[in-house]
Protein backbone atom coordinates (compact mmCIF):
# COMPACT_ATOMS: atom_id res chain seq x y z
CA UNK A 1 0.00 0.00 0.00
CA UNK A 2 2.74 2.47 0.94
CA UNK A 3 4.79 1.56 -2.17
CA UNK A 4 1.74 2.20 -4.39
CA UNK A 5 1.18 5.71 -2.98
CA UNK A 6 4.88 6.47 -3.43
CA UNK A 7 4.71 5.33 -7.10
CA UNK A 8 1.66 7.47 -7.82
CA UNK A 9 3.30 10.49 -6.18
CA UNK A 10 6.49 10.05 -8.17
CA UNK A 11 4.49 9.67 -11.38
CA UNK A 12 2.62 12.88 -10.62
CA UNK A 13 5.85 14.76 -9.96
CA UNK A 14 7.34 13.36 -13.21
CA UNK A 15 4.29 14.47 -15.15
CA UNK A 16 4.63 18.02 -13.79
CA UNK A 17 8.32 18.11 -14.62
CA UNK A 18 7.65 16.71 -18.09
CA UNK A 19 4.97 19.30 -18.74
CA UNK A 20 7.36 22.08 -17.75
CA UNK A 21 10.07 20.73 -20.06
CA UNK A 22 7.86 19.89 -23.03
CA UNK A 23 5.28 22.68 -23.04
CA UNK A 24 7.53 25.52 -24.31
CA UNK A 25 8.63 23.49 -27.38
CA UNK A 26 5.05 22.42 -28.15
CA UNK A 27 3.82 25.97 -27.95
CA UNK A 28 6.64 27.49 -30.03
CA UNK A 29 5.66 28.67 -33.51
CA UNK A 30 7.39 26.98 -36.45
CA UNK A 31 9.64 28.44 -39.11
CA UNK A 32 7.46 29.47 -42.05
CA UNK A 33 7.62 31.09 -45.49
CA UNK A 34 4.87 33.07 -47.24
CA UNK A 35 4.70 34.21 -50.89
CA UNK A 36 3.15 37.55 -51.92
CA UNK A 37 2.64 38.86 -55.46
CA UNK A 38 3.73 42.51 -55.17
CA UNK A 39 2.72 43.67 -58.66
CA UNK A 40 1.77 42.37 -62.11
CA UNK A 41 2.04 44.40 -65.32
CA UNK A 42 0.75 41.92 -67.88
CA UNK A 43 4.07 40.83 -69.35
CA UNK A 44 5.77 40.22 -66.01
CA UNK A 45 5.31 40.28 -62.24
CA UNK A 46 7.16 40.92 -58.98
CA UNK A 47 6.95 38.50 -56.08
CA UNK A 48 8.43 38.32 -52.60
CA UNK A 49 8.79 35.65 -49.96
CA UNK A 50 8.88 36.34 -46.22
CA UNK A 51 10.72 33.81 -44.05
CA UNK A 52 9.79 33.97 -40.34
CA UNK A 53 11.64 32.26 -37.50
CA UNK A 54 8.87 31.57 -35.00
CA UNK A 55 11.07 29.45 -32.75
CA UNK A 56 13.05 30.52 -29.70
CA UNK A 57 16.43 29.70 -31.26
CA UNK A 58 18.46 31.42 -34.00
CA UNK A 59 17.98 29.86 -37.45
CA UNK A 60 21.43 29.31 -38.95
CA UNK A 61 20.20 28.86 -42.52
CA UNK A 62 17.13 28.07 -44.63
CA UNK A 63 16.23 26.82 -48.10
CA UNK A 64 13.04 27.73 -49.95
CA UNK A 65 12.10 25.68 -53.05
CA UNK A 66 9.34 27.20 -55.20
CA UNK A 67 7.67 25.22 -57.98
CA UNK A 68 6.27 27.54 -60.67
CA UNK A 69 3.31 26.72 -62.92
CA UNK A 70 4.25 25.59 -66.42
CA UNK A 71 5.18 28.52 -68.66
CA UNK A 72 6.54 30.81 -65.94
CA UNK A 73 10.11 31.56 -65.01
CA UNK A 74 12.28 34.03 -63.05
CA UNK A 75 14.24 36.74 -64.85
CA UNK A 76 15.99 38.29 -61.81
CA UNK A 77 16.07 38.03 -58.00
CA UNK A 78 17.56 39.84 -55.01
CA UNK A 79 18.41 39.39 -51.31
CA UNK A 80 18.90 35.64 -51.75
CA UNK A 81 21.04 33.19 -53.68
CA UNK A 82 19.06 31.35 -56.39
CA UNK A 83 19.49 28.14 -58.34
CA UNK A 84 16.97 26.95 -60.93
CA UNK A 85 16.17 23.57 -62.44
CA UNK A 86 13.23 23.46 -64.82
CA UNK A 87 10.16 24.78 -63.00
CA UNK A 88 11.82 24.66 -59.55
CA UNK A 89 13.67 27.70 -58.16
CA UNK A 90 15.55 27.29 -54.87
CA UNK A 91 16.57 30.22 -52.66
CA UNK A 92 19.09 30.29 -49.79
CA UNK A 93 20.36 33.19 -47.66
CA UNK A 94 22.75 35.65 -49.32
CA UNK A 95 26.41 35.28 -48.39
CA UNK A 96 26.32 38.37 -46.19
CA UNK A 97 23.36 37.23 -44.05
CA UNK A 98 23.83 35.95 -40.50
CA UNK A 99 21.52 33.65 -38.52
CA UNK A 100 17.84 34.62 -38.43
CA UNK A 101 17.07 35.67 -34.86
CA UNK A 102 14.13 34.19 -32.90
CA UNK A 103 10.91 35.94 -33.85
CA UNK A 104 12.58 37.79 -36.76
CA UNK A 105 11.62 37.80 -40.44
CA UNK A 106 13.57 38.30 -43.65
CA UNK A 107 12.34 38.82 -47.22
CA UNK A 108 13.72 38.20 -50.70
CA UNK A 109 12.19 39.10 -54.02
CA UNK A 110 12.21 38.28 -57.71
CA UNK A 111 10.81 39.34 -61.08
CA UNK A 112 9.21 36.74 -63.29
CA UNK A 113 7.51 36.41 -66.64
CA UNK A 114 5.07 36.30 -68.27
CA UNK A 115 2.43 38.27 -66.38
CA UNK A 116 -1.01 37.32 -65.01
CA UNK A 117 0.76 35.10 -62.48
CA UNK A 118 -1.73 33.01 -60.51
CA UNK A 119 0.61 31.92 -57.71
CA UNK A 120 3.24 29.38 -56.66
CA UNK A 121 2.41 25.75 -57.51
CA UNK A 122 4.27 24.38 -54.45
CA UNK A 123 6.54 25.70 -51.70
CA UNK A 124 9.01 23.75 -49.55
CA UNK A 125 10.99 25.13 -46.60
CA UNK A 126 14.02 23.03 -45.65
CA UNK A 127 12.33 20.10 -47.41
CA UNK A 128 9.09 20.44 -45.44
CA UNK A 129 5.97 22.54 -45.55
CA UNK A 130 6.34 26.30 -45.91
CA UNK A 131 3.56 26.74 -43.37
CA UNK A 132 5.65 24.92 -40.77
CA UNK A 133 4.57 22.02 -38.65
CA UNK A 134 7.09 19.30 -39.41
CA UNK A 135 6.85 18.82 -43.14
CA UNK A 136 5.58 15.24 -43.33
CA UNK A 137 7.07 12.50 -45.50
CA UNK A 138 8.04 12.82 -49.15
CA UNK A 139 6.73 10.15 -51.58
CA UNK A 140 8.74 7.11 -52.51
CA UNK A 141 10.11 6.61 -55.99
CA UNK A 142 7.48 5.78 -58.64
CA UNK A 143 7.78 2.32 -60.19
CA UNK A 144 6.83 0.72 -63.48
CA UNK A 145 7.94 3.58 -65.75
CA UNK A 146 7.35 2.71 -69.41
CA UNK A 147 7.25 4.70 -72.64
CA UNK A 148 6.04 4.48 -76.23
CA UNK A 149 6.95 6.84 -79.08
CA UNK A 150 5.95 8.43 -82.33
CA UNK A 151 8.37 10.32 -84.58
CA UNK A 152 7.92 13.50 -82.51
CA UNK A 153 6.68 12.46 -79.05
CA UNK A 154 7.11 10.02 -76.17
CA UNK A 155 4.13 8.90 -74.06
CA UNK A 156 5.08 7.84 -70.53
CA UNK A 157 3.14 6.03 -67.79
CA UNK A 158 4.04 4.76 -64.32
CA UNK A 159 2.56 3.34 -61.12
CA UNK A 160 1.38 5.78 -58.44
CA UNK A 161 3.78 6.61 -55.60
CA UNK A 162 2.18 6.54 -52.15
CA UNK A 163 1.52 10.05 -50.85
CA UNK A 164 2.31 11.81 -54.14
CA UNK A 165 0.05 14.71 -55.14
CA UNK A 166 1.98 15.50 -58.33
CA UNK A 167 4.88 14.17 -60.35
CA UNK A 168 8.02 15.50 -62.01
CA UNK A 169 9.09 14.21 -65.41
CA UNK A 170 12.78 14.48 -66.33
CA UNK A 171 14.13 14.16 -69.87
CA UNK A 172 17.91 13.74 -70.08
CA UNK A 173 18.14 15.06 -66.51
CA UNK A 174 16.04 18.22 -67.08
CA UNK A 175 12.53 18.61 -65.70
CA UNK A 176 10.06 18.94 -68.60
CA UNK A 177 6.65 18.49 -66.94
CA UNK A 178 4.73 18.34 -63.65
CA UNK A 179 1.60 16.24 -64.23
CA UNK A 180 -0.82 15.41 -61.42
CA UNK A 181 -1.65 11.99 -62.89
CA UNK A 182 0.49 8.96 -63.72
CA UNK A 183 1.03 9.67 -67.42
CA UNK A 184 2.66 12.36 -69.54
CA UNK A 185 3.30 12.99 -73.24
CA UNK A 186 6.56 14.74 -74.13
CA UNK A 187 6.05 16.40 -77.53
CA UNK A 188 8.07 18.29 -80.12
CA UNK A 189 10.95 15.81 -80.18
CA UNK A 190 13.40 14.89 -82.95
CA UNK A 191 12.78 11.74 -84.98
CA UNK A 192 15.02 8.69 -84.58
CA UNK A 193 16.57 10.04 -81.35
CA UNK A 194 17.06 8.30 -77.98
CA UNK A 195 15.82 10.14 -74.86
CA UNK A 196 16.33 9.17 -71.20
CA UNK A 197 13.44 9.63 -68.73
CA UNK A 198 12.93 9.51 -64.95
CA UNK A 199 9.91 10.41 -62.79
CA UNK A 200 9.63 11.50 -59.15
CA UNK A 201 6.68 12.20 -56.85
CA UNK A 202 6.04 15.39 -54.86
CA UNK A 203 3.78 16.52 -52.03
CA UNK A 204 3.78 19.34 -49.47
CA UNK A 205 6.83 17.80 -47.79
CA UNK A 206 8.90 18.00 -50.93
CA UNK A 207 10.11 15.93 -53.86
CA UNK A 208 10.85 12.24 -53.39
CA UNK A 209 13.42 10.01 -55.02
CA UNK A 210 13.46 9.57 -58.80
CA UNK A 211 12.50 6.35 -60.48
CA UNK A 212 14.97 4.28 -62.41
CA UNK A 213 15.69 5.68 -65.87
CA UNK A 214 14.39 4.31 -69.16
CA UNK A 215 15.51 5.07 -72.71
CA UNK A 216 12.93 5.65 -75.43
CA UNK A 217 13.83 6.22 -79.08
CA UNK A 218 11.49 8.22 -81.29
CA UNK A 219 10.43 6.62 -84.55
CA UNK A 220 11.91 7.50 -87.92
CA UNK A 221 10.11 10.14 -89.99
CA UNK A 222 7.86 12.99 -89.02
CA UNK A 223 10.48 14.80 -86.94
CA UNK A 224 9.94 17.15 -84.05
CA UNK A 225 8.57 20.03 -86.13
CA UNK A 226 4.74 20.16 -86.06
CA UNK A 227 4.50 23.11 -88.43
CA UNK A 228 6.56 22.06 -91.44
CA UNK A 229 10.16 21.38 -92.34
CA UNK A 230 12.69 22.77 -89.90
CA UNK A 231 14.68 25.32 -91.87
CA UNK A 232 18.22 26.63 -91.81
CA UNK A 233 17.89 29.69 -94.05
CA UNK A 234 20.38 32.55 -93.68
CA UNK A 235 19.59 35.91 -95.28
CA UNK A 236 20.79 36.64 -98.81
CA UNK A 237 20.39 40.18 -100.19
CA UNK A 238 20.79 40.69 -103.94
CA UNK A 239 20.65 44.50 -103.76
CA UNK A 240 23.53 45.12 -101.36
CA UNK A 241 26.89 43.94 -100.07
CA UNK A 242 28.54 42.39 -103.16
CA UNK A 243 26.00 39.53 -103.32
CA UNK A 244 27.65 36.13 -103.86
CA UNK A 245 26.58 33.51 -106.37
CA UNK A 246 24.15 31.40 -104.29
CA UNK A 247 25.12 28.18 -106.08
CA UNK A 248 28.76 28.77 -105.09
CA UNK A 249 27.74 29.13 -101.43
CA UNK A 250 25.50 26.06 -101.61
CA UNK A 251 28.28 23.91 -103.07
CA UNK A 252 30.77 25.12 -100.46
CA UNK A 253 28.54 24.74 -97.38
CA UNK A 254 25.67 22.32 -98.01
CA UNK A 255 23.06 25.00 -97.27
CA UNK A 256 19.75 24.41 -99.08
CA UNK A 257 17.52 27.33 -98.10
CA UNK A 258 17.99 31.08 -98.12
CA UNK A 259 15.86 33.87 -96.68
CA UNK A 260 15.77 36.46 -99.49
CA UNK A 261 15.67 40.14 -98.46
CA UNK A 262 13.64 42.37 -98.81
CA UNK A 263 10.17 42.78 -100.32
CA UNK A 264 8.95 46.39 -99.89
CA UNK A 265 6.32 48.69 -101.42
CA UNK A 266 7.04 50.09 -104.87
CA UNK A 267 4.26 52.59 -104.24
CA UNK A 268 0.99 51.89 -102.52
CA UNK A 269 0.19 48.23 -101.94
CA UNK A 270 2.48 46.88 -104.66
CA UNK A 271 5.32 44.48 -103.74
CA UNK A 272 8.81 44.69 -105.24
CA UNK A 273 12.34 43.75 -104.22
CA UNK A 274 13.76 46.75 -102.34
CA UNK A 275 10.65 48.60 -103.51
CA UNK A 276 12.25 48.90 -106.98
CA UNK A 277 13.16 45.57 -108.60
CA UNK A 278 10.21 43.63 -110.09
CA UNK A 279 9.20 40.21 -108.85
CA UNK A 280 10.03 38.73 -112.25
CA UNK A 281 13.03 39.43 -114.47
CA UNK A 282 15.19 40.80 -111.64
CA UNK A 283 18.48 39.70 -110.10
CA UNK A 284 16.39 38.31 -107.23
CA UNK A 285 14.27 36.14 -109.54
CA UNK A 286 17.44 34.92 -111.26
CA UNK A 287 18.99 34.02 -107.91
CA UNK A 288 15.87 32.10 -106.90
CA UNK A 289 16.01 30.13 -110.15
CA UNK A 290 19.69 29.32 -109.54
CA UNK A 291 19.00 28.20 -105.96
CA UNK A 292 16.20 25.91 -107.10
CA UNK A 293 18.31 24.53 -109.95
CA UNK A 294 20.90 23.56 -107.31
CA UNK A 295 18.27 21.70 -105.28
CA UNK A 296 17.42 24.46 -102.80
CA UNK A 297 14.58 26.88 -102.12
CA UNK A 298 13.86 30.28 -100.58
CA UNK A 299 11.74 32.16 -98.07
CA UNK A 300 11.15 35.83 -99.00
CA UNK A 301 11.53 38.35 -96.19
CA UNK A 302 8.87 41.03 -96.39
CA UNK A 303 9.62 44.24 -94.45
CA UNK A 304 12.83 44.87 -92.52
CA UNK A 305 14.19 47.88 -90.66
CA UNK A 306 14.14 50.53 -93.38
CA UNK A 307 12.35 51.43 -96.58
CA UNK A 308 8.72 51.87 -97.60
CA UNK A 309 6.89 48.82 -96.29
CA UNK A 310 3.70 47.10 -97.34
CA UNK A 311 2.17 46.97 -93.83
CA UNK A 312 1.54 50.73 -93.54
CA UNK A 313 0.79 51.18 -97.27
CA UNK A 314 -1.87 48.48 -97.67
CA UNK A 315 -4.99 49.97 -96.09
CA UNK A 316 -6.77 46.74 -95.08
CA UNK A 317 -5.81 43.19 -94.11
CA UNK A 318 -7.41 41.98 -97.33
CA UNK A 319 -5.28 44.32 -99.45
CA UNK A 320 -2.12 43.35 -97.56
CA UNK A 321 -2.94 39.65 -97.96
CA UNK A 322 -3.33 40.33 -101.68
CA UNK A 323 0.18 41.83 -101.82
CA UNK A 324 1.58 38.82 -99.97
CA UNK A 325 -0.30 36.57 -102.41
CA UNK A 326 1.40 38.22 -105.38
CA UNK A 327 4.77 37.21 -103.92
CA UNK A 328 3.55 33.68 -103.14
CA UNK A 329 2.19 33.22 -106.66
CA UNK A 330 5.33 34.65 -108.30
CA UNK A 331 7.52 31.92 -106.82
CA UNK A 332 5.10 29.15 -105.77
CA UNK A 333 6.31 29.54 -102.17
CA UNK A 334 6.24 27.10 -99.27
CA UNK A 335 6.86 29.82 -96.63
CA UNK A 336 6.96 33.60 -96.13
CA UNK A 337 8.78 35.64 -93.50
CA UNK A 338 7.41 38.97 -92.27
CA UNK A 339 10.32 40.90 -90.76
CA UNK A 340 8.32 43.32 -88.60
CA UNK A 341 10.46 46.15 -87.25
CA UNK A 342 10.63 49.85 -86.40
CA UNK A 343 7.90 52.30 -85.43
CA UNK A 344 5.98 52.01 -88.71
CA UNK A 345 5.12 48.31 -88.26
CA UNK A 346 6.36 46.66 -85.06
CA UNK A 347 5.52 49.59 -82.77
CA UNK A 348 2.31 50.49 -84.61
CA UNK A 349 -0.51 48.46 -83.05
CA UNK A 350 -2.93 49.02 -85.95
CA UNK A 351 -0.32 47.78 -88.44
CA UNK A 352 0.53 44.82 -86.19
CA UNK A 353 -3.11 43.74 -86.30
CA UNK A 354 -3.30 44.35 -90.06
CA UNK A 355 -0.29 42.09 -90.65
CA UNK A 356 -1.67 39.35 -88.39
CA UNK A 357 -5.09 39.42 -90.06
CA UNK A 358 -3.43 39.37 -93.49
CA UNK A 359 -1.38 36.31 -92.52
CA UNK A 360 -4.55 34.63 -91.28
CA UNK A 361 -6.04 35.13 -94.76
CA UNK A 362 -2.85 33.80 -96.37
CA UNK A 363 -3.06 30.62 -94.27
CA UNK A 364 -6.69 30.14 -95.26
CA UNK A 365 -5.94 30.57 -98.98
CA UNK A 366 -2.68 28.59 -99.23
CA UNK A 367 -2.83 25.09 -97.82
CA UNK A 368 0.40 24.03 -96.12
CA UNK A 369 2.18 27.37 -96.31
CA UNK A 370 4.38 28.29 -93.35
CA UNK A 371 4.09 31.80 -91.92
CA UNK A 372 6.99 33.34 -90.00
CA UNK A 373 7.20 36.52 -87.91
CA UNK A 374 10.69 37.93 -87.25
CA UNK A 375 11.14 40.70 -84.68
CA UNK A 376 13.56 42.22 -82.18
CA UNK A 377 13.97 41.22 -78.56
CA UNK A 378 15.42 42.13 -75.19
CA UNK A 379 18.05 39.92 -73.59
CA UNK A 380 15.36 38.20 -71.51
CA UNK A 381 12.70 37.77 -74.20
CA UNK A 382 10.11 39.80 -76.12
CA UNK A 383 9.52 43.42 -75.11
CA UNK A 384 6.09 45.05 -74.83
CA UNK A 385 5.50 45.10 -78.58
CA UNK A 386 6.79 41.56 -79.01
CA UNK A 387 4.50 40.29 -76.25
CA UNK A 388 1.60 42.18 -77.81
CA UNK A 389 2.33 40.65 -81.23
CA UNK A 390 2.19 37.16 -79.71
CA UNK A 391 -0.95 37.86 -77.67
CA UNK A 392 -2.76 39.40 -80.66
CA UNK A 393 -1.74 36.52 -82.93
CA UNK A 394 -3.55 34.21 -80.50
CA UNK A 395 -6.56 36.50 -80.05
CA UNK A 396 -7.01 36.97 -83.82
CA UNK A 397 -6.44 33.31 -84.67
CA UNK A 398 -3.61 34.21 -87.04
CA UNK A 399 -2.13 30.70 -86.76
CA UNK A 400 1.49 31.87 -87.01
CA UNK A 401 3.88 28.94 -87.43
CA UNK A 402 7.26 30.39 -86.36
CA UNK A 403 8.10 33.32 -84.08
CA UNK A 404 11.73 34.29 -84.79
CA UNK A 405 13.76 36.55 -82.50
CA UNK A 406 16.64 38.74 -83.69
CA UNK A 407 19.05 38.56 -80.71
CA UNK A 408 21.50 41.31 -81.68
CA UNK A 409 21.69 45.09 -81.33
CA UNK A 410 20.00 44.49 -77.96
CA UNK A 411 22.69 45.48 -75.49
CA UNK A 412 24.30 42.08 -75.16
CA UNK A 413 27.42 41.46 -73.13
CA UNK A 414 27.48 37.75 -74.02
CA UNK A 415 25.78 36.79 -77.27
CA UNK A 416 25.41 33.09 -76.47
CA UNK A 417 23.99 33.60 -72.98
CA UNK A 418 21.68 36.40 -74.08
CA UNK A 419 20.47 34.53 -77.17
CA UNK A 420 19.57 31.55 -75.01
CA UNK A 421 17.99 33.83 -72.37
CA UNK A 422 15.90 35.67 -74.96
CA UNK A 423 14.80 32.36 -76.52
CA UNK A 424 13.83 30.96 -73.12
CA UNK A 425 11.83 34.12 -72.44
CA UNK A 426 10.02 33.69 -75.77
CA UNK A 427 9.42 30.04 -74.93
CA UNK A 428 7.73 30.97 -71.67
CA UNK A 429 5.57 33.55 -73.42
CA UNK A 430 4.44 31.09 -76.09
CA UNK A 431 3.63 28.44 -73.47
CA UNK A 432 1.59 30.89 -71.43
CA UNK A 433 -0.23 32.27 -74.49
CA UNK A 434 -0.96 29.09 -76.45
CA UNK A 435 -0.82 26.39 -73.76
CA UNK A 436 2.05 24.58 -75.49
CA UNK A 437 4.61 22.40 -73.77
CA UNK A 438 8.22 23.56 -73.68
CA UNK A 439 9.08 21.34 -76.66
CA UNK A 440 6.03 22.43 -78.64
CA UNK A 441 6.87 26.09 -78.06
CA UNK A 442 10.49 25.62 -79.15
CA UNK A 443 9.25 23.97 -82.38
CA UNK A 444 7.40 27.25 -83.08
CA UNK A 445 10.51 29.39 -82.44
CA UNK A 446 13.40 30.67 -84.51
CA UNK A 447 16.68 32.55 -84.06
CA UNK A 448 18.03 35.06 -86.56
CA UNK A 449 21.45 36.28 -85.40
CA UNK A 450 24.09 38.61 -86.84
CA UNK A 451 27.41 37.08 -87.80
CA UNK A 452 30.64 38.74 -86.71
CA UNK A 453 30.16 42.29 -85.47
CA UNK A 454 26.69 43.74 -84.96
CA UNK A 455 25.85 47.42 -85.39
CA UNK A 456 26.46 47.79 -81.64
CA UNK A 457 29.82 45.96 -81.94
CA UNK A 458 28.43 42.85 -80.22
CA UNK A 459 30.68 39.95 -81.19
CA UNK A 460 29.46 36.61 -82.55
CA UNK A 461 32.43 34.40 -83.44
CA UNK A 462 32.11 31.24 -85.50
CA UNK A 463 32.62 29.25 -82.29
CA UNK A 464 29.79 31.15 -80.61
CA UNK A 465 27.53 30.58 -83.60
CA UNK A 466 28.32 26.87 -83.49
CA UNK A 467 27.24 26.82 -79.83
CA UNK A 468 24.02 28.70 -80.66
CA UNK A 469 23.33 26.29 -83.53
CA UNK A 470 23.90 23.30 -81.26
CA UNK A 471 21.56 24.75 -78.63
CA UNK A 472 18.86 25.54 -81.20
CA UNK A 473 19.10 22.06 -82.70
CA UNK A 474 19.08 20.24 -79.36
CA UNK A 475 16.00 22.18 -78.24
CA UNK A 476 14.13 21.53 -81.49
CA UNK A 477 13.71 25.11 -82.74
CA UNK A 478 11.95 25.48 -86.08
CA UNK A 479 14.19 28.03 -87.81
CA UNK A 480 17.78 29.26 -87.80
CA UNK A 481 19.01 32.28 -89.79
CA UNK A 482 21.57 35.05 -89.63
CA UNK A 483 22.25 38.43 -91.21
CA UNK A 484 23.76 37.77 -93.66
CA UNK A 485 25.41 35.51 -96.25
CA UNK A 486 26.71 38.69 -97.93
CA UNK A 487 28.70 39.35 -94.74
CA UNK A 488 29.88 35.74 -94.33
CA UNK A 489 33.46 36.56 -95.38
CA UNK A 490 36.43 37.39 -93.24
CA UNK A 491 37.82 40.90 -92.79
CA UNK A 492 39.49 41.16 -89.38
CA UNK A 493 39.20 44.74 -88.16
CA UNK A 494 36.93 45.60 -91.07
CA UNK A 495 34.17 46.93 -88.85
CA UNK A 496 30.45 46.66 -89.55
CA UNK A 497 30.22 46.59 -93.33
CA UNK A 498 27.98 45.04 -95.96
CA UNK A 499 30.29 42.49 -97.56
CA UNK A 500 32.20 40.92 -94.66
CA UNK A 501 31.76 40.07 -90.97
CA UNK A 502 34.39 42.38 -89.47
CA UNK A 503 36.26 39.44 -87.94
CA UNK A 504 38.80 36.83 -89.04
CA UNK A 505 36.96 33.78 -90.42
CA UNK A 506 36.94 31.39 -93.39
CA UNK A 507 34.53 32.49 -96.12
CA UNK A 508 31.01 31.04 -95.72
CA UNK A 509 31.84 29.54 -92.30
CA UNK A 510 28.66 30.83 -90.61
CA UNK A 511 26.62 29.40 -93.49
CA UNK A 512 28.39 26.04 -93.21
CA UNK A 513 27.63 25.90 -89.46
CA UNK A 514 24.00 26.89 -90.06
CA UNK A 515 23.61 24.11 -92.64
CA UNK A 516 24.22 21.64 -89.79
CA UNK A 517 21.03 22.78 -88.06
Amino acid sequence: MKRKHMTVALAAIAAVVASVLIAPAAQAAPVSAAFTKVSDWGSGFEGKVTVTNGTTSPLSTWSIALDFPSGYTISSSWDAQRTSSGLTHTFTPPSWAGPLAPGASVTFGFNGNPGNFSGIAACRLNGGSCSGGGGGTVPGAPSGLTGTSTASSVSLSWSAASGATSYNVYRNGTKVGTPTGTSYTDSGLTANTAYSYQVSGSNSAGEGAKSGSISVTTKTGGGGDPVGTRRAAPYLYMGWGDPPNPATVMNATGIKWFTMAFILSSGGCNPAWDGARPLQGSADANAIAAIRAAGGDIVPSIGGWSGNKLGPNCSTPEALAGAYQQVINAYNLKAIDIDIENSDEFENEAVQDRILNALKIVKQNNSGIQTILTFGTSTTGPNYYGNRLIERSAALGANIDIFTLMPFDFGSGNIYNDTVGASQGLNNKLKATFGWTTAQAYAHQGISGMNGLSDQQELTTTATWQNITNWAKSNGLGRLAFWSVNRDRGCAGGGVVSNCSGIAQPDWEFTRITAGF
